[in-house]
């Protein structure tokens, strides 16, 4: 058996979060690497269109802006369900981040007088979002990690985490399977800090990549930290109609308009201040419900149109989205509305921690879309995410490199050894079980499980279902058998091994929403038609139970200078 790697923290992840907590690790004196299971630039942080939240205050129009204003906005968006003492941080530490990335390299997008550009952002009440016209996310994901390889920091590409090791409540370091050989491998470290990104592929339709699965999140979850407000599940209003490719925020943002089969701008009636701008769990459901009530195009989408803001705007501030357009659904927006429709997006819940994401368990920390600060609550405000990977990256990898100056626990070595001997069992064993049911064939039943049921709109019987449904199913990942048995470039024992943790996250998620019987945010209870703060101003908490079906507990939120209000827009 190889020798175990071994680094003072080791990363999980090559998205935004992670890079960005290699950075600081790095520049915190500590010896750091990241594993991620794609290369690095491939990660789904690129695939952020809008931009970036920070109260600069440049707008051309002159109005004033400051962090306790982003503050509120950020608590308010998220039906009062965040943590306010995260969200202040958030947002205190915003301009400092943004700033930092710009003399990093990122190519913002700029006013007339040189400033960074800031557009308006669904919830916000000043245009605060700093974008790199519609490709903000890939410009960040490439600076950070210039700047990853100008600290020579180490990178092991292609690579599975399958076991988050921990003994006695400490983390020892991680399991994983490198995909191009085959073959488990320990790499043994003194902190970890996993951001691993989202799981959005447990729906059918989402606007997430085919990697974001949540196997890192489901792997920290198994090694004992607790999953919080699972149950809120951000559907992002306008996707493109069947491929469900984002259409980014920013294209609200610039200005355009979301029309039904009649011409009219429906938002009137959900949102009369905001319109198109309202928060985006308001203007998802207004979008369902056009199409439930006949005013959608072939039942299905409705009207995203940008033909009045001319060709010249469009090819400069949205030329990707443009792009999209043409090439996956045959529509120029220059001449033609773009077809839009909801789809799973985001993930307000995850891993819980404190504001350093620091978690139960000693030496480990999570960061990013897979953590739960809570800084997002019931609903996130579009531009918050890209910001969240560079506010608490940066504190996640500083306090990692002080832990991890703490000391290496003796005989972590041989436990992690017997770890990786452990995996290997375990992938034998499935590669010679001779018959049983293809791991596609449970995918595709929980997907269409949680798009069904654990939707937009939600109910008890619905809900009831789900839990039941998605039990059978974990039942029945016992009996998954291989198509294929080869140790290279396995990627059916890697669908395999993913499943699980899929399957794990679909329960919490679906168990959470059937517990909570209230409207709150994201989640919209059908049969609970209100936000019931005497009762359910908490958050969920889902500890892993193994076969069992898990117990939800719950926590106090933390309010401090934002009481909690009714939600107009």
């Amino acid at each position: 058996m190889p020798e175990t790697l071994r680094h003072d923290v080791l990363i999980i992840g090559g998205g935004l979060a992670g890079l960005r907590a290699a950075v600081a690790v790095r520049d915190a004196g500590a010896d750091v690497a990241v594993l991620s299971k794609v290369y690095s630039i491939r990660s789904h942080s690129g695939a952020a269109q809008g931009g970036v939240n920070a109260a600069l205050g440049n707008h051309p129009d002159g109005r004033d802006d400051d962090w306790q204003r982003h503050a509120f906005d950020t608590v308010k968006g998220s039906d009062y369900l965040a943590d306010q003492p995260s969200a202040e941080i958030l947002a205190r530490e915003a301009p400092e981040r943004v700033l930092e990335m710009e003399h990093w390299g990122t190519y913002f997008s700029r006013f007339p007088d040189g400033r960074i550009a800031q557009r308006p952002f669904g919830g916000a009440g000043f245009p605060r979002t700093c974008y790199a016209a519609d490709r903000t996310g890939h410009q960040m994901l490439h600076t950070l990690y210039q700047q990853c390889l100008k600290r020579e920091i180490a990178f092991y590409n292609e690579w599975l985490l399958t076991q988050v090791a921990v003994h006695e409540g400490r983390v020892e370091g991680a399991v994983a399977l490198h995909v191009p050989n085959g073959e488990a491998r320990g790499v043994q470290a003194d902190a970890v800090v996993v951001a691993g990104g989202g799981h959005g592929r447990i729906y059918a339709r989402s606007t997430n990549s085919y990697i974001n699965v949540g196997s890192a999140t489901a792997a920290v979850f198994r090694a004992g930290v607790p999953l919080a407000d699972m149950e809120f599940v951000q559907f992002h209003p306008t996707s493109l109609y069947r491929t469900n490719i984002l259409i980014t925020e920013g294209v609200r943002g610039e200005g355009g308009f979301l029309l039904n089969t009649e011409g009219e701008r429906f938002m009137a009636r959900y949102a009369p201040d905001a319109m198109e701008l309202a928060p985006r769990d308001i203007v998802a459901r207004a979008i369902q419900t056009e199409i439930r009530e006949g005013r959608g195009f072939d039942d299905g989408y409705v009207a995203l149109d940008v033909r009045h803001l001319g060709e010249p705007k469009i090819k400069e501030r949205l030329p990707g989205i443009r792009q999209i357009a043409v090439d996956f659904a045959g529509v120029d927006p220059v001449e033609r509305p773009i077809p839009v429709q909801p789809a799973q997006h985001y993930s307000m819940g995850g891993l819980a921690c404190d504001e350093n994401g620091e978690t139960a368990v000693s030496g480990l920390f999570v960061v990013g879309e897979c953590s739960c600060i809570s800084v997002h609550g019931a609903n996130r405000l579009g531009g918050n995410s890209l910001l969240e990977t560079l506010v608490f990256g940066r504190r996640a990898g500083e306090r990692a490199a002080q832990v991890a100056s703490s000391g290496r626990a003796a005989g972590a070595e041989t436990r992690l050894i017997q770890s990786v001997g452990e995996q290997e069992r375990e992938i034998e064993a499935l590669k010679e079980r001779p018959s049983g049911e293809r791991q596609i064939t449970l995918r595709r039943e929980m997907q269409a499980t949680m798009t069904e049921h654990v939707g937009i709109f939600r109910d008890e019987a619905g809900l009831r279902t789900a839990v039941d449904r998605l039990a059978e199913l974990r039942d029945r990942y016992g009996t998954v058998v291989l198509d294929h048995k080869g140790r290279r470039f396995n990627y059916d024992l890697v669908d395999v091994l993913e499943l699980r943790g899929m399957l794990d996250l679909a329960q919490v998620t679906a168990l959470g929403a059937l517990e909570r019987s209230e409207c709150r945010g994201s989640h919209w209870r059908t049969d609970h038609p209100s936000r019931d703060d005497q009762r359910w101003l908490r958050h969920s908490m889902v500890s892993y139970a193994g076969t069992r079906r898990p117990e939800v507990r719950y926590k106090d939120v933390v309010i401090t200078d934002y009481p909690p209000q009714e939600r107009e827009y």
